[in-house]
């Protein structure tokens, strides 16, 4: 049974449109959610809880429809913004305490296991702590109520890349767990060493849904000398950009093969800077 599904999820605003996003998650999987800056990642998570009320499109988790069963599916599922931004002043002790009310299923030996791993001081306030620290707290949050599913919107934003690697090495674990993480980045570093599959979205739409492997094997980069020598396949260029040797354009698989010229793997990096500059 799919952990999340959604189907034609549409959300319009004037200078923006959330177009028909489908898509879905396998338990016991890690997806990473790209796409730049505006493209339409925070407004797609936030639909999925009613934060941002959508126009259309139906949205279940573990197969029941979130509208009907809200307060069932949020025991099951643990959503991390950017961080606790509320009880600023209250110490992480009594927010803590205040959360654990909600959940069924809260478990302290998890919570202190976590409260210990990310080095958090219970004494402490949210005003306190860094961008990096507030996403670890509300991460432990998260995971202390025995969460199977997890949505984090750019959690590793604002960490060190020590801190960065530690937060992965936890999403690894938890997977191994059985646990479902779909969260959102613009680090595509980040998918390279823990996701299996990707959502790609660029204004409002999915490009891509698929494994990671699928999604990197689809397509090449090719290396011209200049930009005239690029035009005689300007069909087929799907981006490009310049390098300090020329240009790489990229191109599908099968097409940068007939070519006949040399061409090189393309990674999650490069497939979506040459997307994104597609036409500079």
């Amino acid at each position: 049974m799919e952990v999340l599904s959604v189907r034609n999820l549409k959300k319009t605003y004037p200078s923006f449109t959330l177009d028909q996003v489908s898509f879905s998650l396998q338990p016991g999987t890690i997806t990473g959610f790209i796409g730049r800056n505006g493209a339409g990642k925070s407004t797609t998570l936030n639909s999925l809880f009613h934060f941002v009320h959508p126009d259309s499109g139906e949205i279940t988790f573990f197969g029941l429809a979130f509208a009907e069963h809200e307060m069932e599916i949020k025991q099951r599922i643990g959503f991390v913004s950017s961080g606790v931004n509320y009880y600023p002043k209250k110490k992480l002790k009594t927010i803590s305490k205040i959360t654990k009310r909600f959940y069924d299923r809260w478990d302290d030996a998890a919570y202190q296991r976590f409260m210990k791993m990310f080095q958090l001081d219970e004494t402490k306030t949210p005003s306190e702590l860094s961008a990096g620290m507030k996403v670890k707290y509300a991460l432990t949050l998260a995971l202390s109520h025995n969460a199977e599913l997890l949505i984090l919107d750019e959690p590793t934003s604002g960490l060190d890349p020590v801190s960065r690697d530690d937060l992965l090495d936890v999403f690894l674990e938890l997977c191994e767990q059985g646990k479902t993480i779909l969260f959102s980045t613009h680090i595509t570093s980040d998918l390279d060493k823990c996701a299996e599959h990707i959502i790609y979205i660029k204004n409002g739409k999915i490009l891509a849904a698929s494994s990671v492997n699928e999604f990197e094997a689809a397509y090449q980069i090719v290396s011209f000398d200049s930009k005239d020598s690029m035009q005689a396949y300007e069909t087929t260029i799907l981006g490009q950009k310049r390098t300090k040797n020329g240009y790489t354009a990229l191109m599908y698989a099968q097409d940068a093969a007939d070519t006949g010229l040399h061409s090189s793997h393309a990674d999650l990096e490069s497939i979506m800077v040459h997307i994104e500059k597609e036409g500079k």
